[in-house]
């Protein structure tokens, strides 16, 4: 009876990771990457000013030092 229990635990678990790793695999796929519009446009073609070091930036950094 014990060894039954067991088995059924295991199996339980087995499908509980699978589930989860099938879940991951989903959302993976489905996500596209959103690249430039087109292999010649520039940043400013974007929108996009790129990194910048901001007052938030700067105040998220001090709160992750160790």
């Amino acid at each position: 009876m014990e060894n039954t229990r067991k088995s059924a635990r295991r199996m339980f678990l087995a499908a509980l990771g699978a589930g989860g790793a099938a879940t991951a695999a989903a959302v993976v796929s489905r996500v596209t990457p959103q690249g430039p519009k087109s292999p010649g446009t520039t940043v400013e073609e974007r929108g996009s000013k790129g990194y910048e070091l901001s007052e938030h930036v700067r105040r998220y950094y001090r709160t992750t030092r160790v």
